[in-house]
């Protein structure tokens, strides 16, 4: 119920109560913030002009309660008081009340009462009955305007939280377009083999999806916080309403305010899960190309290793009739190197990558294939690098042409011959050697030496 419903209601409980001490045409007026309600015994309307220009109710002697707060009793119109004007003039009434309605000392409302054919109608007695109910009408008045401001708020509660929800589940999709944008570019990167587009892809890469991420991270925290205010007030709005209306009740089941404050805090952590790992790689491709960075300076190779291999690490996971492919890092305690660090990321990524598809191709039948890395230094001249897989791609006569430009065991058009040509070139212009001993469908295994000064 409404405020103007209230006012209608409240005049007909006066008008009624009143009527009910004598039987005669009784007038009843009620007013609250400048819009007046007219109830007489027959019908109770809203009168929607400005009360300065309804000629249908006492606007002087309206306007002189409101301003001084105090009761008028007039008898046969016989007053000192500046009151008198069009209305009760042609009107004439012989008995008039008006007491202003009170609430905590603010005037809410004004009760005018007339009786055009007897004076002295209202005694102290009727006025204190009148008196009684003015205080009942406030206070129902006050009441229904905040039971409405509670209503509204309740409302716009749950529309702010609706629309945090949907706010949330966009920055998921926009964060799940990023991740899908950030799959395509890493596919992207796995079939480059030329260093030098490589690595130029890579920094355009990091550059365009760490905004963004960076955007996301620095309002995770702020967003979560505000579901946990937005939720933490819905439920202590629930337990001092336990009865809410009909319409608020029907949008609550509408929406499931239930599931979505669970759901929310769920999506929530979901999207900081994905935009972590989004960082992680982002991170990772950084150390990958190094761009960013001196060409050449003092590195630690593990680090290149590691980066690749998250790179990589869509590829080593199960796949449809795909066992995953199984790590094994047997690291030593190597030294830094002053080497060109992006360069030998190319290595990395060219020999694991053909160590994936060997394995890919041909050791399907195999249980738990693996891909094995050890590294060692070799004191005080040389770190060794070894990278074996299980499956063989190569076969046994020709190991010695597979670092020629544009030789490939692959089909057409599934690689260009220049991956392992590239890889060698690098290592010898590090000052060292790249070899590889192939079994045929057990094991290849690449092994790489590297000057510790190069």
């Amino acid at each position: 119920m409404d405020e103007n419903q209230k006012l209608i209601l409240c005049c007909k409980l006066l008008s009624v109560s009143s009527m009910a001490h004598r039987k005669f045409d009784l007038h009843t007026l009620a007013i609250v913030s400048e819009q007046s309600a007219i109830a007489t015994s027959e019908t109770t309307q809203l009168c929607s002009e400005p009360m300065e220009e309804n000629l249908s109710i006492p606007v002087k002697l309206i306007q002189y309660v409101k301003n001084t707060q105090e009761m008028v009793v007039i008898d046969r119109l016989k007053t000192d008081l500046p009151v008198i004007d069009e209305y009760l003039t042609q009107q004439r009434p012989q008995s008039i009340l008006c007491l202003p309605i009170l609430h905590q000392g603010n005037l809410i409302g004004i009760l005018y009462l007339q009786n055009r054919s007897t004076s002295g109608v209202f005694t102290s007695d009727r006025i204190l009955i009148l008196d009684f109910l003015c205080t009942q009408a406030a206070i129902s008045l006050e009441n229904a305007r905040l039971y409405q401001q509670v209503a509204n708020y309740s409302q716009n509660l749950e529309a702010e939280v609706e629309q945090k929800t949907q706010a949330l589940n966009q920055k998921a999709q926009d964060l799940e377009q990023a991740l899908q944008h950030l799959q395509k570019t890493q596919a992207q990167l796995i079939h480059i083999e030329k260093m030098s587009s490589l690595g130029q892809l890579v920094a355009g890469v990091v550059h365009e999806i760490n905004n963004p991420i960076s955007f996301i991270n620095g309002n995770l925290n702020h967003l979560e916080n505000y579901i946990v205010d937005l939720m933490s007030l819905l439920a202590l709005y629930q337990e001092e309403f336990t009865q809410p209306n009909s319409k608020i009740q029907a949008k609550r089941e509408e929406i499931e305010v239930d599931f979505l404050c669970q759901d929310a805090i769920k999506i929530l952590q979901s999207i900081k899960t994905g935009s972590n790992r989004i960082s992680k790689i982002v991170l990772s491709l950084r150390n990958f190309s190094r761009l960013d960075e001196a060409p050449i300076k003092a590195v630690d190779l593990h680090s290149g290793i590691e980066s690749t291999l998250l790179i990589l690490q869509n590829r080593l996971q199960a796949g449809e009739h795909q066992p995953e492919i199984q790590v094994i890092k047997e690291y030593g305690n190597l030294p830094t190197i002053t080497c060109y660090p992006a360069q030998l990321n190319q290595v990395f990524l060219h020999i694991l990558n053909n160590a994936i598809d060997a394995i890919r191709e041909y050791g399907i039948n195999t249980k738990q294939p693996q891909i094995q890395i050890r590294t060692e230094a070799i004191y005080p001249q040389q770190i060794r690098i070894a990278i074996a897989n299980t499956g063989s791609f190569i076969l046994v006569h020709i190991p010695e042409r597979i670092f020629e430009p544009f030789f490939t065991t692959k089909p057409v058009g599934s690689g260009t011959g220049l991956g392992l040509f590239v890889s060698y070139s690098i290592i010898k212009k590090h000052g060292g050697n790249i070899t590889v001993n192939s079994l045929l469908c057990k094991e290849t295994e690449f092994t790489i030496l590297i000057p510790i000064t190069t």
